[in-house]
């Protein structure tokens, strides 16, 4: 059976899995009966609650006798270097667009990636069911992208299709006839080329992907370039640089069938499988024959542009709500999750501090969130941008964004962004009363203000980011943030006391939540940080007062997310992430060091 990899790549929300679900359908991968849920390559629980593909997953269909194996990569910038590493392992790829939104930031991103590597890709206008659809203006706007790009003449001259993951076609006219998604299967089985590999060479493998399976253990995922492998036999992997890593036995070799991974005996050059029981290697590692010394070339990942520092929690609360609390087990979660993500970097500062470096808030989140639900406690400090120094010069991540607003919340999108440094770019008509709006922007004004933007939006705008390039540093940008209300005492809240505290700023806690001294219990509305006692109570006598008793009437908390917290931060505070909460604290929980550090900080400056 003749084979076919591709990937499909696009932004984010742009419908790579609803389109995945659609080919399997189509495919006879589900029975007429069968009950398969939306975006059914989506199995993990933060990518079903979020709504994003976080992880690459391959699958693959049989049309006509040939069998296509498909990738389907996330869409967020943030997780840029899971569709770094799959896109060396296929030969073509689905570029998919809105027929509505247009080419985005992540479009570019990963058309570069993809362009880079010689590939020819199809596109596809998805979402031309849309009311508000501009498919033929997209053709062209893609066309321009692909220009920009350096695409050669060949990959200029790319095929193009009109679809509706959501109702299932695909055709050549958006206003033609529309049955089913055969213009697809038979555009990828005509343009993409098959394998370019060694079928009668020895066995050699790239490892692309890394996960933990429970029943099976390391599972390593790639594409055979040369010769063929069978189950049980003994192979050995290579680093990038030629060292060797040992001989391990293949214990299951399987293959990607629809939704599910099954054991096969062989499997030749150009398939996709995964191989259990290589215990030594990792990503970007080669899998090859004994008598192979040379390993193959892989793909350099683009680097971390933010950091956090990682601690063991030791706040009074630590471990009533996590079972995972010592700066050892944290330690050897992060160096397991560096095998697998090769966009995660991991340094250790001390004994009890980590630094994680990755792409994004998100990415990051994503990890803190992982750990958390492991039952992890965590201490986290505030986001920071990684500079670089050039020939003596300080530089800093520049990204794009791109946005699209309501024309009466442009002025404000634009003026708040100024202020962070930002450059703007473009500006123009997007239809329905919207504006698009493209900046440059430093990475470190952009941390804390997906918040700012939506409430000054009003929750209407959408902002798209991704990684652009490193620039000189534009110079010190003050951090516009209000004090907060810190706790000085230990037990519990009482409803009485955050009662009059109501009146310094709105609160962060419940009545009965837990406190410490150090804790941040609510935001100052003035500058400065404010010591509080939030276990006061009202003082009983045996006088019967003339007035009528204050009812206590206590206004909704706000609420504190994970990536509230990350955002809120100041560089004295950290988050409090246990498998249950989500707390702010100062870094020194002693109110008296805090003054005295921060009457020498005053005097340092």
């Amino acid at each position: 059976m003749q084979l076919r990899n591709i990937a499909i790549i696009a932004h984010v929300d742009h419908g790579k899995t609803t389109l995945v679900d659609c080919l399997l359908r189509q495919s006879g991968a589900f029975r007429a009966n069968q009950h398969v849920p939306t975006q059914a390559l989506d199995t993990g629980a933060l990518e079903r609650e979020r709504g994003i593909t976080i992880l690459a997953k391959c699958t693959s269909v049989v049309w006509n006798d040939m069998r296509i194996n498909i990738v389907d990569t996330p869409g967020h910038a943030d997780f840029g270097g899971e569709v770094e590493r799959i896109i060396s392992m296929v030969d073509g790829a689905l570029v998919l667009v809105d027929a509505a939104e247009g080419p985005m930031p992540q479009t570019k991103f990963v058309l570069s990636k993809a362009l880079a590597l010689g590939l020819r890709p199809i596109v596809v206008i998805n979402k031309v069911d849309k009311p508000e659809q501009r498919a033929f203006a997209v053709q062209d706007e893609t066309f321009d992208l692909f220009a920009a790009l350096g695409a050669d003449e060949e990959q200029l001259d790319f095929p193009s299709l009109f679809a509706s993951a959501k109702e299932g076609w695909a055709a050549t006219d958006p206003n033609g006839a529309h049955t089913d998604m055969a213009p697809l299967f038979d555009l990828i089985v005509d343009h993409v080329a098959p394998p370019e590999v060694d079928p009668d060479g020895p066995f050699r493998m790239l490892a692309s992907t890394l996960e933990f399976d429970p029943y099976v253990g390391r599972l390593l995922t790639g594409r055979i370039s040369s010769g063929t492998v069978r189950a049980n036999s003994t192979v050995h992997a290579l680093r990038s640089d030629g060292t060797p890593l040992g001989e391990s036995r293949i214990s299951k070799l399987m293959a990607f069938r629809d939704l599910k991974r099954i054991d096969i005996e062989k499997a030749i050059a150009g398939d996709i499988v995964a191989l259990a029981g290589i215990a030594n290697a990792t990503v970007a590692d080669t899998i090859c024959a004994l008598n192979v010394d040379s390993p193959l070339p892989s793909q350099p990942i683009d680097p971390p542009t933010l950091a956090m520092t990682f601690t063991a929690n030791d706040s009074p609360l630590v471990g009533q709500e996590g079972a995972i609390v010592t700066a050892r087990q944290i330690w050897s979660r992060l160096e397991r999750e560096t095998e697998g993500n090769v966009a995660i970097r991991v340094t250790k500062i001390s004994n009890d501090e980590f630094e994680v470096a990755g792409r994004g808030e998100l990415q990051l989140a994503v990890l803190i969130e992982t750990m958390r639900r492991e039952g992890h406690e965590l201490g986290i400090s505030r986001p920071r941008v990684l500079f670089r120094e050039v020939d003596g010069q300080r530089q800093e991540p520049i990204e794009e964004v791109v946005i699209d607003v309501d024309e009466e919340y442009a002025g404000a999108v634009v003026e708040k962004l100024g202020t962070r440094r930002a450059d703007l770019i473009e500006m123009r008509p997007a239809g329905a009363g919207k504006q698009r709006l493209v900046f440059y922007a430093p990475s470190r004004g952009l941390i804390g203000y997906l918040g700012e933007f939506l409430t000054d939006t009003r929750g209407t705008g959408i902002m798209n980011r991704v990684f652009r390039d490193y620039a000189p540093y534009r110079g010190s940008m003050g951090r516009q943030r209000k004090g907060v209300l810190v706790s000085t005492e230990s037990g519990t809240a009482v409803a009485y006391a955050l009662w009059n505290l109501e009146e310094r700023g709105p609160m962060f806690i419940r009545p009965g939540d837990p406190i410490y001294p150090g804790m941040i219990i609510g935001e100052h509305s003035r500058g400065a940080d404010l010591d509080v006692n939030p276990r006061r109570t009202k003082q009983l006598t045996n006088i019967r007062a003339a007035a009528k008793d204050d009812s206590v009437t206590l206004s909704t908390p706000v609420e504190i997310t994970l990536e509230k917290a990350l955002a809120y931060i100041g560089d004295d505070e950290l988050v409090e992430v246990t498998p249950k909460s989500v707390r702010l604290r100062k870094r020194e929980r002693n109110s008296i060091k805090r003054r005295r550090e921060a009457k020498r900080g005053a005097a340092a400056q």
